[in-house]
């Protein structure tokens, strides 16, 4: 932690980050952040989020599902948002249960669009409250006449609120009524106050901004407003949370609804870039910060107590502004309505954007573009993603003997999990191998079991390891084999689930006997059983070096995670560890809760129906027109879901 900020801290004042895009999240940045103690929070809004989807391509790889979904505009942008919400509540989760609920909160915004609209704000913020799902959730709420009413609603019920656009000394107690009433509501009802957390954000730098063009050049009293203003927010904090009432709401646990200094950074160049955060540094108060602030802060900022400074100039300072002609009261007014407008423009600007990216997005899909939609709309009403996770078997079969079979084979959902077990055992092995100085494997297989390390040899082909797969009993490939892989210079992976192919069981006695019947050169990989399958028996009479067992609820085509896939990538010198890894970020992108519209298998498997349905003639057309397409949405989808590890191998 920076010293300036750790001293900051301690002041009694947190920074929240004024700040969110998907990048963050994914390389780590926001994490490390928190790790540092520079940040104990985030705030977002519609501009934040503008530029983060407009100005980068964090969002490309989701934004194109949820086009092909036919989902609008606005729908993909709340999803996209929330996403992003989750991941930093997340992230700020240890914060928030260390602090008690007093910090790592993550805000996000109703839609500018309700500003003056009570009850559907109201019912807005519940929405988010329970889509996002989180406790250290806040939304936030202008303080809007209209929106006064919803902020002590959504208090009553229970939600986290960050009150925003916050101007005038007037507004700011309504704001302060509107917390303590939504309370009392909730105490009358015999609910608990004491994990209700909320913020008022008082905007800073937009006053000065807007004052200063209203006085002359010269005045002394440029530069003031803000600062003062705020200063005297703080002030009626202090004389509202404290006396009769607030003791009250205290004693059944209630928190203090902290200030917080949004719009800190400093429009004007004349003035010093952390005047508003040295200014205004006082016990219980909040500070977002945009990036640019923070940097400036932990550089050369001044960590004080200064809240309490100057209040007999701040409390004069409206007066001599009256006698020039400048009203608070009419500027105050003024920043809410243009606050509001810049939020609902940027909102307008957003959805614009993400509209003409979604109509690009839809267009590539060319004649398949109504049929997938149809069939991701026809997935999430038949609840596949949560059937396929409780693997339901009638989404195969119908007849009780295909539904048995079907259950015993699901057990490739959770690989990334449960094959984790076995990564020591396969690491030390091929560590073994690697110190042996063996640069041949021959895998010596039949069916789907073989086609993972087929894939894995041929993606891996820069290795120094030299892997392939025998699965032909032509005698013209298996001589070849035999030459490539002599018996001195190779190992020998027997790969068989059944433990008993005709096909594996004549290639393993033909090299058995090339070998000398040699068992430190072979390796048998194959399903567990009672008793032991045929090759297990075989490899224990024999002594071969080691047996693997894969797991026999997966099926030989959907093996590449078990001992079938791994053992063979170990032994190549991919990191197996890494890539298990991988496959774990891609199965919670596809977990039981995320919509289909956001589930990469269910997207792909939606294209690959649709086309394979359409037709030879249009599935061809499609995969000149749209592979590519597919293909890089699945590499973003890979580089996203893996941002933070590097290259396997």
């Amino acid at each position: 932690m920076s010293e300036r900020i750790q001293k900051l801290t301690g002041l009694g004042q947190s920074l929240w980050y004024d700040n969110i895009q998907r990048s963050l999240l994914l390389n780590g940045e926001l994490a490390a952040m928190i790790k540092r103690g520079n940040i104990r929070g985030v705030t977002s809004n519609p501009s934040i989020f503008h530029a983060a989807i407009a100005k980068s391509t964090d969002y490309d790889s989701a934004l194109l599902t949820l086009a092909w979904a036919g989902w609008n505009a606005e729908g993909i942008f709340w999803q996209l948002a929330v996403e992003d919400i989750q991941a930093a509540c997340d992230l700020f989760l240890p914060l928030y249960n260390e602090t008690d609920g007093g910090d790592g909160c993550v805000s996000i915004e109703v839609s500018p669009y309700l500003a003056h609209e009570t009850d559907e704000t109201v019912e807005q913020a519940k929405a988010l409250w329970e889509r996002v799902n989180r406790p250290n959730l806040m939304i936030k709420i202008p303080a809007t006449k209209e929106g006064l009413p919803a902020i002590r609603k959504a208090i009553s019920s229970g939600i986290n609120v960050n009150v925003t656009l916050i101007f005038s000394l007037a507004r700011y107690a309504e704001v302060m009524e509107a917390y303590l009433s939504g309370l009392e509501d909730r105490l009358a009802k015999n609910q608990p106050i004491d994990r209700i957390a909320s913020v008022a954000s008082f905007f800073i730098s937009r006053v000065d901004s807007k004052v200063d063009k209203l006085l002359p050049e010269a005045s002394k009293l440029r530069g003031q407003a803000a600062v003062a203003n705020a200063r005297l927010a703080y002030e009626a904090f202090t004389k509202t949370f404290s006396g009769e009432r607030w003791g009250a709401l205290s004693q059944g646990g209630a928190r203090f609804q902290r200030p917080l200094w949004a719009s800190t950074s400093t429009k004007n160049p004349a003035y010093p870039d952390t005047l508003y955060v040295d200014s205004l540094i006082g016990e219980h108060t909040v500070n977002t910060v945009p990036p640019v602030t923070l940097d400036a802060f932990r550089d050369h900022g001044l960590p004080e107590t200064t809240i309490h400074r100057d209040m007999d100039a701040a409390h004069a300072l409206f007066g001599q502004l009256e006698a020039q002609g400048v009203s608070m009261d009419v500027v105050t007014q003024e920043l809410e309505d243009e606050g509001v407008k810049a939020f609902a423009d940027a909102f307008t600007a957003l959805l614009e954007t993400i509209e003409e990216r979604r109509a690009a997005a839809a267009s590539q899909l060319g004649p398949l573009a109504a049929s997938v939609s149809k069939r991701i709309s026809q997935l999430e009403n038949d609840s596949v993603p949560a059937r396929l996770w409780d693997c339901d078997p009638t989404l195969w079969a119908t007849d009780p003997a295909g539904q048995a079979e079907v259950e015993k084979r699901l057990g490739w959902l959770r690989l990334p999990e449960t094959s984790k077990a076995q990564l020591p055992e396969i690491t030390a092995f091929a560590k073994e191998v690697h110190d042996e100085g063996i640069q041949r494997v021959l895998l010596i297989g039949m069916g789907g079991s073989s086609l993972a390390p087929e894939v894995t040899a041929h993606v891996f082909s820069d290795m120094k390891m030299h892997l392939s797969i025998i699965d032909s009993t032509d005698p013209a490939q298996v001589a070849q084999a035999a030459e490539d892989f002599p018996p001195d210079k190779s190992l020998y992976i027997v790969s068989s689930k059944s433990g008993g192919t005709a096909e594996v069981m004549a290639n393993l006695e033909y090299f058995w006997k090339l070998s000398g019947a040699d068992g430190s050169r072979f390796v048998a990989i194959t399903d567990p059983a009672t008793p032991p399958t045929k090759l297990e028996n075989i490899a224990v009479e024999r002594g071969f070096r080691r047996v693997f067992h894969a797991d026999p609820n997966v099926g030989g085509r959907y093996s590449v995670l078990t001992a079938f896939g791994l053992v063979p990538a170990a032994l190549l010198g991919v990191d197996i560890e890494r890539l298990l890894a991988r496959a774990e970020n891609m199965m919670e992108q596809s977990a039981r809760e995320v919509p289909v519209a956001r589930n990469p298998g269910m997207v792909l498997g939606a294209v690959m129906a649709e086309a394979a349905l359409a037709g030879r003639d249009k599935l061809t057309v499609l995969a000149d027109m749209h592979l590519v397409t597919v293909g890089s949405w699945l590499e973003q989808l890979i580089a996203e879901s893996t941002s933070e590890c590097s290259p396997i191998g």
